[in-house]
């Protein structure tokens, strides 16, 4: 993917002072990033949002006054044209699903590598979602136990044919190209294709990206 020489304008938010310094400094590193701001907790987070108008706050899950939760719902609410990644630590994983329905387009585990906080930030101010990597597996199983929750309708699911239907629907309940093909009775080959064309039209590069979508959309087995 390329990027375009306009920096990604960052607002972290952790009630740490440490954390919030060591952010910065990792992310003043490239070239394409710039810090414009630091908040303590969800209410300075969004004192800020408004302010300084970043274009994509990391925002810790566990503060005080107010936490990254609700402060993610109040500017969702607002409607602010802000993508929002969610900081967490390994026990705090199961807000995941609670988050990324509320609207967060990332999800992050604080001892992630530099490289993928990075790649978290790109990708969602690109306009893609992203869940660590450990994480993906409990997100579709998560999806499989709660079901599908009746949101928005997207005009890009109208351009999906019936069968690009039923194959991200079973992508979302984390089945692989083989077990795809053989529920389908279709070949492996022709469900790659499908794959690679549900991708091009849903505006997603991998299967958990496509899962999110699924869910988010309410995208449902006809």
């Amino acid at each position: 993917m390329s990027y375009d020489k306009k920096k990604i304008r960052i607002l972290i938010v952790d009630d740490h002072a440490l954390m919030r310094q060591g952010l910065k400094q990792i992310l003043e590193i490239e070239d394409d990033i710039e810090v414009v701001g630091l908040a303590i907790d969800g209410e300075d987070a969004l004192k800020k949002a408004i302010k300084l108008k970043p274009d994509v706050i990391l925002m810790d899950i566990n503060m005080p006054n107010m936490n990254g939760i609700q402060a993610l719902r109040r500017i969702k609410d607002m409607g602010l044209d802000i993508k929002i990644i969610m900081l967490t630590i390994h026990d705090d994983r199961e807000y995941l699903f609670e988050t990324i329905n509320i609207g967060a387009e990332g999800y992050v585990l604080k001892d992630a590598e530099a490289s993928s906080l990075v790649k978290a930030i790109r990708d969602v101010y690109f306009g893609e979602s992203y869940i660590h990597p450990s994480l993906a597996s409990e997100f579709v199983r998560e999806y499989k136990q709660r079901g599908k929750i009746s949101l928005k309708k997207d005009k890009k699911n109208e351009k999906l044919t019936r069968r690009e239907y039923e194959v991200i629907t079973l992508i979302a309940e984390g089945l692989n190209n083989k077990e795809i093909a053989e529920r389908l009775f279709i070949s492996e080959k022709t469900v790659k294709n499908h794959v690679s064309n549900i991708f091009k039209k849903i505006g997603v590069n991998d299967r958990t990206q496509a899962a999110i979508y699924a869910f988010k959309h309410n995208i449902k087995k006809i």
